[in-house]
């Protein structure tokens, strides 16, 4: 299965998420994983070779890949049925190379803030990977949430986000989240991530496995 994981607005959270996901499954559900980092910081591969030097304990591998090299990669990790790949998209959509990894994704997760310059990016990003992949369920996760703010437009966005796809449980704002690494989910953000990643895994990853 893979997984992409994407947002035209940067710090929309995608890198992030992406690790969040990556350890539920390898930890949690003992699922077999690889991380794609085709984002152009590059910040989860940048992570995993730094924990790397504390010669830490790793349940999957994270490879920092280039759009150009995309086909080959699929063609070594395909091998492996049950392989969940996990791939974080650059923050652009300007790159003819995003074109087959786009067509490659069984399942695409935005994550998304309700401020109208994130609403924007990912109204326009949702348009251009429902062109280029037809098939694939869409998956939005609001992030950031504040405690005690009213969004005055959730309801209109979360409409509009709705004819693309599915708008599922959120992520709070917790400073936590900046300790996420590749190694674990810090356990006091466990109670707060738990509920959205098991929406992902019983809606649409549990569900593959048993059509299978």
């Amino acid at each position: 299965m893979v997984i992409l994981l994407g947002n035209q607005k940067g710090g929309a959270g995608k890198s992030t998420v992406t690790l969040l996901l990556a350890n539920y499954l390898a930890v949690n559900k003992n699922r077999p994983v690889t991380v794609l980092d085709m984002d152009y910081q590059q910040s989860i591969s940048s992570k995993y070779e730094k924990a790397q030097l504390t010669e830490n304990m790793f349940s999957y591998e994270v490879l920092a890949a280039d759009l150009a090299d995309f086909p080959d990669l699929m063609t070594v990790l395909s091998k492996n049925p049950d392989e969940i790949v996990l791939i974080d998209l650059p923050g652009k959509m300007d790159d003819d190379d995003l074109i087959p990894v786009i067509r490659a994704g069984d399942l695409i997760l935005c994550p998304f803030g309700y401020d109208q310059f994130s609403v924007d990016s990912t109204l326009l990003f949702a348009m251009v990977v429902s062109k280029i992949n037809t098939s694939a369920s869409l998956h939005f996760i609001p992030n950031r949430l504040k405690s005690g703010v009213k969004y005055q437009t959730r309801l209109e966005v979360d409409k509009a986000l709705a004819g693309f796809g599915y708008v599922g449980k959120g992520f709070p704002d917790r400073i936590d989240f900046q300790r996420v690494d590749t190694t674990c989910i810090p356990a006091i953000l466990l109670p707060v991530v738990l509920p959205v990643l098991g929406e992902i895994y019983e809606t649409y990853i549990e569900r593959e496995g048993n059509d299978a």
